[in-house]
């Protein structure tokens, strides 16, 4: 299968770190599709847009995928080995958890007595092979701006403290906080959702990937380093233990009780 407008992954290699770098969100797309070509040039061009992304090529696999990890957007093949993308599409539908999750289907079936099908069975957008890369990353962004505005926003605030993630900076109370990649993204996940207990298993699949093989204690060094990094001693810190579970975003941080 060729696709339009692709960005091949052999050239400008050196300029997906950059695309990491500058994205404005870490969203965690996971691509269900058997073609292992289109798989792979998808998976390029989602991470140059600095998106972090799970493949799987069959629809058995996408089943259990989707009970390990908590993706933000499925792009999801019509027809594939084990299950077809439609049933696994059905099956979300059904389930609690996976039921608001975002979908777009892709297919070589172009007529519209099967587009009507895909989105009555519960797909958010239809996209007919071949297509065209730059469009498909449009349809993604549009998707989770809809259903996750928390991992499109630029910038996020919280009182005095606030990460950019376009520009990759992180201020507290006007001065810059000077964090390294793997705490800049704790906060930031931290941040998206304040008062959540996250796990230290949570955090180490979330942050560091479901492949990172680091002891969970690794996630208390982070902590340590972040907290350090964001509050002096006079200053409140904004990042919660709570004993036995894991941590949190202080939800009550900036606010006036």
């Amino acid at each position: 299968m060729i696709m339009n407008e692709v960005q091949n992954p052999n050239e400008n290699r050196s300029n997906a770190g950059r695309g990491v770098a500058s994205a404005p969100a870490a969203a965690r797309i996971l691509v269900v599709e058997d073609e292992a070509a289109l798989s792979l040039l998808l998976s390029y061009n989602l991470e140059a847009e600095g998106f972090v992304v799970d493949r799987v090529e069959r629809g058995d696999e996408a089943e259990v995928r989707l009970t390990e990890w908590n993706p933000d957007l499925v792009i999801l093949d019509w027809m594939l080995p084990g299950v077809s993308g439609l049933e696994i599409c059905r099956r979300m539908r059904a389930r609690e958890v996976t039921r608001t999750l975002p979908v777009i289907m892709l297919t070589a079936r172009g007529e519209e007595s099967e587009r009507v099908r895909g989105l009555a069975i519960g797909a958010d957008d239809y996209v007919v092979k071949p297509f065209s890369v730059p469009e498909l990353m449009a349809r993604v962004r549009a998707l989770l701006r809809r259903a996750r505005p928390d991992r499109v926003a630029g910038v996020l605030s919280a009182g005095d403290l606030e990460l950019d993630r376009q520009n990759w900076r992180v201020r507290r109370a006007g001065r810059d906080v000077h964090l390294g990649p793997t705490e800049f993204r704790l906060l930031e996940h931290l941040m998206e959702k304040p008062g959540r207990v996250f796990s230290r298993a949570q955090l180490l699949d979330s942050v560091w990937g479901l492949s990172a093989e680091i002891d969970e204690r690794t996630v208390d060094v982070h902590v340590g380093r972040l907290r350090k990094a964001l509050s002096s001693d006079a200053e409140k810190d904004p990042i919660r233990t709570v004993r036995g579970a894991g941590y949190s975003f202080d939800e009550t941080f900036g606010k006036i009780c």
